[in-house]
C-alpha cells in the first residue's frame, strides 16, 4: 500500500491511497471535508461523500501525469516505470502544477 497527501492551494485536502494495481481510494481529510468553505478538489470527486473507491487511478489524478513522448522522457529521466502512475504523480505534481492541486507521496522510513 502506498499513500499520498493531496493539497488544494497548500491546504491538506485528502489522501490518495493505492491499495494495489487495481484498487485506489481518495479520502478527504476530516477537517477539510467538514469545512463548507473548502471546495471539492474536482467535479468528479465532490464533497457529497468523504471517500471514493476506484479500480484505476482516478482520472483527475491520472490527467496530471504527462502523456506520449513527454511521459516516455519523464519516465526515463526519473527512472520510473511508465505504468507506475502514482510514482510519476508524486515525482511531478509536488509543487508546480497547472491547477491548485498538488500531490506529495508519503515516504515510509
Amino acid at each position: 500500500m502506498r499513500k499520498a497527501e493531496v493539497y488544494n492551494n497548500g491546504v491538506l485536502a485528502g489522501f490518495l491511497i493505492e491499495e494495489g494495481r487495481n484498487h485506489y481510494i481518495f479520502r478527504y481529510e476530516d477537517a477539510y471535508f467538514n469545512d463548507p468553505g473548502k471546495p471539492a478538489i474536482s467535479l468528479t470527486l465532490p464533497k457529497f461523500q468523504q471517500e471514493y473507491d476506484s479500480e484505476f487511478l482516478f482520472p483527475y489524478f491520472s490527467n496530471m501525469v504527462a502523456e506520449g513522448i513527454n511521459l516516455a522522457i519523464q519516465s526515463r529521466y526519473l527512472k520510473i516505470d511508465e505504468r507506475d502512475l502514482l510514482s510519476l504523480l508524486g515525482a511531478t505534481a509536488t509543487s508546480d502544477t497547472i491547477g491548485a492541486v498538488t500531490v506529495k507521496l508519503i515516504v515510509r522510513k
